[in-house]
């Protein structure tokens, strides 16, 4: 299905939304909160507002670039009218966990907890992504060949562009920030990425990074808008989402992966973050079955 402005395809299969990009020139799209099972990039090309994301706040302007993973709660509140450009994409359609080749961007674009979901692009990035959302466009309009093969590595080069623009800006704003402060956050994301499995709590990080639990926080909460407790269990909810996509464990056999011996706390704390259980998050999102080897 197109028009003029709209340009979507369906999962036959199950009805639900496969690929859509769409232009809009208000907010009326995102003035409520989102939470889909796709996965989202929204290029804000006028317009200004405040982004409500997970448990953070950012203010944006002009020619700014949002990516949210599925299942990511967001909302833009504005005063005024933004216009732009969305590209909305189921998983299955774009196999995001599935080729490890991908891996590297797609994390750093879509589920770096450490960064902000959103970055500046400027003139030049501009015209490149204008290029490619009129290629992906065109592959719509093309009626010879209604299998649109064009549709994902074009997508693939967009993000891929994207993720790399993210990468430098985020370098860019390291440089102009207390160099004491991001070594010490550094070490926790290390921390974090090694003793995520076993350990939860912020008093165990503060530990390994001898620091006392209150001063971490501190620093946690002024560079990344978030707690310490936030961090680690989107850390902890990123790899369940993965494991409920790419693998056919057990509910109970990734909780316990996980370092959670009850599969039920393990439950009501995925469904405390994701607002979705997690047999239902992998029944809406799915996950690799015979192909995974």
């Amino acid at each position: 299905m197109n028009d003029q402005n709209v340009y979507t395809l369906i999962n036959q299969q199950n009805g639900n939304l496969a690929f859509k990009i769409f232009s809009f020139n208000n907010n009326s799209h995102f003035d409520n909160l989102q939470r889909n099972n796709y996965y989202s990039i929204i290029w804000v090309k006028q317009g200004e507002g405040l982004l409500k994301v997970d448990f953070s706040e950012y203010q944006f302007t002009d020619n700014t670039l949002f990516a949210f993973s599925a299942y990511q709660p967001f909302m833009f509140s504005t005063h005024g009218k933004i216009s732009g450009v969305a590209i909305q994409f189921h998983s299955d359609f774009y196999c995001i966990y599935q080729n490890p080749a991908d891996a590297k961007f797609t994390t750093a674009l879509f589920n770096n907890i450490y960064e902000a979901p959103c970055f500046g692009i400027n003139q030049e990035t501009g015209k490149r992504f204008d290029f490619l959302i009129n290629e992906l466009k065109h592959e719509f309009s093309n009626q010879e060949n209604q299998e649109y093969e064009l549709l994902v590595p074009i997508l693939k080069i967009l993000l891929i562009n994207a993720s790399r623009i993210k990468d430098k800006s985020n370098q860019t704003s390291t440089k102009i920030v207390d160099s004491s402060v991001p070594y010490i956050l550094h070490n926790l994301k290390i921390k974090i990425e090694h003793h995520f499995k076993k350990k939860h709590s912020a008093s165990q990080y503060a530990s390994l990074l001898n620091i006392s639990p209150n001063s971490l926080s501190k620093l946690v909460k002024s560079h990344f808008n978030k707690t310490l407790t936030e961090l680690i269990v989107e850390r902890i909810i990123i790899e369940a989402k993965r494991e409920l996509y790419m693998t056919n464990k057990t509910i109970k056999e990734i909780a316990w992966s996980l370092g959670y011996n009850d599969e039920y706390y393990f439950s009501r704390l995925f469904k405390k973050s994701t607002e979705v259980s997690p047999q239902l998050y992998r029944n809406s999102v799915g996950f690799g079955k015979a192909e995974l080897n």
